[in-house]
């Protein structure tokens, strides 16, 4: 019966999630996205901090009352990773074969997607913003679950351990109270919806982020001061302020260009068609909230203080693989749309995500 009803986990906890994002109130806000078939701005409804405060008050009550237990999505983990993965799986083969072939192999529709902005009821639900959220929540469901875990069965308790767990409940926290701004990021303005982005956010991200507690949870402190744990969390803010700044800077360009972000005035390349902004964080280097993102993956499996346990480095070696083929494709795009725009920004930022170095 345990087995079953951790397979069955992540179906129950993302038609709550849902239930969540369709009867809690809403902003409803226009983003940077139009419709590629009316070319209208599209609509989206955001809700994810209020969702997310939600989800983890009943999951202390379900826990508090001995429903649920606190660590019950540690200890059903496994089948609770399968279980995701069958409804990533089966979300992308039917998001993509319910939409028409974009002229590539049925492989490539399968893994970048055939539609790139599907909505539900002009934007009542939309793909992308409820992907995110339910990963965001659900990996923020699984950090509390293995912090339970720690607090209620390891003697020594490793604070470096539940840093980790903070630092991951942060990025959960961060991404959703910041939810609009990322229309106007990479994944919202380019990529289409199949296995990568639906599977990915349904299931890699709500288990795979945390793979550095999997391996960690049952361990206690391994003795490192109290200087080096704190230094871990100075690299996570650093991290933090690289990648939370540049997203900010850019969205204040995008919707109100000639205001100063912090004490930043913008500097702008423009060809009167479009502009770039060339300076503050984006004159550091072309994608240096990338270089943010995986300080802060690297910040994580320091935490730990188990660094010779290899798992505990998959999640900032995936960051490095994603984000610098990201780069490659994300110049591609700019060069297509902005032309000579963009070579006179390349000659001016030449670090493609880390400054002086790459």
């Amino acid at each position: 019966m345990k087995l079953f009803l951790g397979l069955i986990t992540p179906l129950i906890a993302y038609a709550g999630i849902t239930l969540l994002h369709v009867i809690i109130p809403v902003v409803k806000i226009k983003g940077y996205v139009k419709n590629e078939i009316t070319g209208e701005v599209m609509n989206y409804r955001i809700n994810g901090k209020f969702v997310l405060v939600a989800s983890i008050l009943i999951w202390f009550l379900l826990g508090h009352f001995h429903i649920v237990p606190y660590v019950w999505l540690y200890e059903t983990r496994w089948q609770g990773l399968i279980g995701a993965a069958v409804i990533g799986l089966a979300y992308s083969f039917i998001i993509v074969c319910k939409h028409p072939s974009t002229g590539k192999s049925f492989l490539a529709d399968f893994w970048f997607g055939r539609v790139k902005d599907p909505q539900f009821k002009n934007g009542f639900i939309d793909a992308k913003v409820w992907f995110y959220l339910i990963g965001a929540v659900m990996l923020q469901l699984n950090v509390l679950s293995f912090a339970a875990y720690h607090i209620l069965n390891v003697a020594q308790i490793n604070y470096g351990f539940l840093l980790a767990c903070g630092m991951l409940t942060w990025f959960c926290f961060d991404y959703l109270t910041f939810e609009k701004i990322h229309l106007w990021t990479y994944d919202f303005i380019a990529e289409r919806v199949g296995f990568k982005l639906g599977f990915g956010c349904l299931a890699f991200y709500p288990y795979f982020y945390s793979v550095s507690l999997w391996f960690t949870a049952q361990l206690p402190n391994p003795g490192h001061p109290a200087w080096l744990t704190v230094l871990f969390g100075a690299l996570y803010l650093c991290g933090w302020v690289f990648t939370r700044g540049a997203n900010m800077q850019k969205y204040f360009f995008k919707t109100a260009p000639d205001r100063n972000f912090l004490w930043i005035k913008p500097e702008v390349l423009s060809d009167e068609q479009h502009s770039l902004l060339a300076n503050g964080y984006w004159g550091a280097s072309r994608h240096i909230n990338y270089l943010g993102e995986i300080i802060q993956a690297m910040a994580v499996a320091l935490a730990v203080g188990y660094s010779g346990i290899w798992m505990v480095w998959l999640y900032p070696a995936y960051y490095v693989a994603l984000m610098f083929t990201r780069q490659v494709d994300d110049d591609k795009i700019c060069r297509e749309k902005y032309g000579e725009l963009w070579d006179q920004y390349t000659e001016k930022v030449k670090y493609k995500i880390i400054p002086f170095i790459y």
